[in-house]
């Protein structure tokens, strides 16, 4: 006898997907090769899959999601990605058991938590930037928004930018269209105080169409916090002069989107 695949229960289900996407950036400047070298090894094993894997399994469970599947996959040279699918409820038996499966696993694909990361160098200038993009959607009640401290938090966030969008509809008792469920002006209303206190914040929002953007960079400029296996005390004046225009021509580019004259 076949046994039946388990299937969601979907009887008062929310239909709305809401995204939460991420570019987060570390910066950092290394004054030679081998020292850049070290860098992309130290944040290729600071942040590998399984570390990913822990940070991504504790905003299910920050956001009330139940894990279906986990894929990871470190890469060479560097650089890794995680991708867990989810769901607001877990997947149920006729008789009520709780069970995983993979047939119905590949078909749950509109609830998912993603990061990928980006270690690179800059060839001549001594910059080393380290991306992580991370999404977070999910259907239903369930709101990505919950976890959106905890993954500020979760890395090492010079520069962060933020899409939040809810898309699709759900309907009500009497028929009626819901294109959102919740009240927001803009993601920074959801941030912890600590984290408003310590970034410089810009929107870009488009109420209409429920999208809402915010990019964020660290207020105060610290020199010693960019330098990797050095410190501001051990170069000149002139020196320290020219990181500090690199480094900050660097977060001016990335907050901007475009290279800069």
């Amino acid at each position: 006898m076949v046994k039946p695949i388990p299937r969601l229960r979907l009887q008062g289900f929310n239909n709305l997907t809401k995204a939460l996407s991420f570019n987060i950036y570390d910066i950092c400047y290394a004054v030679s090769e081998d020292q850049r070298q070290r860098y992309i090894e130290y944040i290729d094993e600071a942040y590998d899959a399984d570390r990913l894997t822990k940070i991504l399994t504790n905003v299910a469970d920050i956001i009330g999601a139940n894990i279906l599947n986990v894929a990871r996959q470190d890469y060479d040279p560097q650089g890794a990605s995680v991708t867990i699918l989810i769901s607001e409820h877990p997947i149920v038996e006729k008789l009520g058991k709780d069970v995983i499966s993979d047939a119905v696993v590949a078909h749950l694909d509109k609830s998912h938590i993603t990061v990928h990361t980006y270690p690179e160098t800059h060839p001549h200038n001594g910059i080393a930037t380290f991306r992580a993009d991370i999404d977070v959607a999910t259907c239903g009640v369930i709101s990505p928004l919950k976890a959106l401290n905890y993954l500020i938090d979760s890395f090492e966030s010079d520069l962060v930018i933020m899409d939040y969008r809810v898309r699709g509809f759900t309907r009500d008792v009497k028929g009626r269209k819901h294109f959102i469920d919740h009240k927001i002006n803009s993601v920074q209303e959801y941030l912890a105080r600590h984290i408003r206190h310590k970034y410089e914040m810009f929107d870009v929002n488009v109420y209409q169409e429920n999208i809402f953007h915010t990019k964020m960079h660290i207020k105060d400029f610290d020199l010693d916090t960019y330098l990797f296996e050095a410190t501001a005390d051990d170069l000149s004046f002139k020196e320290r002069q020219r990181i500090e225009s690199l480094l900050k021509r660097e977060i001016e580019e990335l907050f901007h989107g475009r290279n800069l004259v």
